[in-house]
């Protein structure tokens, strides 16, 4: 059977909408120091839908550098690919020069090609030659931070640290600290405080605040418990953002995460009412509300009845 080059790039783009990230909406695509995704041999920046497929694995691979090549580049280059590391699939049309049945014309056609390359990170021994600094500073865009989600953020007593590094948002429960890329490397201040608000929610989780069992029980991807820790924090993140005054600009991207995560997770007719209600504590906590004691550390939801579980439930 032959290789589906459609298929796989619609599998890759299902794969990542279902996983809550809209490709063509990254909020850090093109906004890192390294520019757009290029191949390193050619210096030829990439186009069409390999800047959504290569722009997604940076981020949530975390790699730095937009430079890729594929192994033979690598390996004219004095260096190759490290043990283990995984191509990622680039498209290329090509054309094809065939006879035409009826007419018996020479013609040609465009067909889809792909080959595969590595970031630059994933390989060793390959140098990448300095960018020009100019084009570094023209590159970064200005963050004019916004006063009602700054204050937001800052009242969050005894929250977790947050590291500005990397190209991607993650909460460490282990270390207690949330990591997330320079504001300057979000598309919009919008984008990036609703980022921030997601991965402070998830840390309301932590044993010592709320504790959904973010730190102790750790769930993993793709199970109904991640899915709803995420959907917790998706909908916490969008109070945070109202009463930032920025809902806004964040539902379309929001709904569109929650639209795969129901969908992981339907048949759960529960999730909704206690997904919301758990998001309302942390967006409550954060903004130095704190609930009931009774309502910390709550039991698991199938000993409740709907009432109980909407107002007690853990998230993970």
């Amino acid at each position: 059977m032959s290789f589906d080059i459609y298929a796989a790039i619609t599998t890759q783009i299902v794969t990542m909408l279902e996983a809550g990230v809209v490709p063509w909406r990254s909020p850090i695509l093109g906004q890192s120091k390294a520019g757009w995704p290029k191949n390193l041999d050619s210096g030829r920046e990439y186009g069409g839908v390999n800047v959504f497929l290569l722009a997604f694995i940076a981020w949530a691979k975390g790699y730095e550098s937009a430079n890729w090549l594929t192994f033979n580049q690598a390996r004219a280059k004095g260096g190759g690919v490290k043990k283990g590391e995984k191509s990622s699939m680039v498209v290329f049309w090509k054309q094809y020069e065939t006879t035409d049945k009826d007419t018996g014309e020479h013609v040609t056609l465009p067909v889809l090609r792909y080959f595969n390359v590595f970031n630059i990170e994933q390989c060793e021994g390959v140098t990448v030659p300095n960018a020009n600094p100019s084009q570094l500073e023209q590159q970064a865009k200005p963050f004019p931070p916004i006063k009602a989600a700054e204050s937001i953020a800052r009242k969050y007593q005894g929250g977790p640290s947050v590291q500005h590094a990397g190209g991607r948002a993650y909460y460490m429960p282990t270390s207690d600290a949330v990591r997330i890329p320079e504001p300057s490397r979000f598309e919009s201040p919008e984008l990036y405080y609703a980022t921030l608000f997601h991965e402070l929610s998830h840390s309301t989780g932590h044993s010592s605040r709320l504790d959904r069992g973010i730190d102790t029980t750790l769930a993993p991807f793709g199970s109904p418990d991640y899915g709803r820790e995420e959907l917790v924090a998706e909908m916490a993140a969008a109070f945070l953002c109202g009463h930032a005054g920025i809902a806004p600009v964040t539902v379309e991207n929001n709904a569109a995460y929650i639209g795969g995560w129901i969908k992981s997770l339907k048949g759960d007719k529960r999730l909704a009412v206690v997904a919301a209600g758990a998001a309302q504590k942390a967006a409550d906590w954060i903004r130095g509300e704190r609930p009931q004691v009774e309502s910390v550390g709550a039991t698991a939801p199938d000993q409740h009845d709907a009432m109980a579980t909407a107002t007690s439930e853990r998230a993970a």
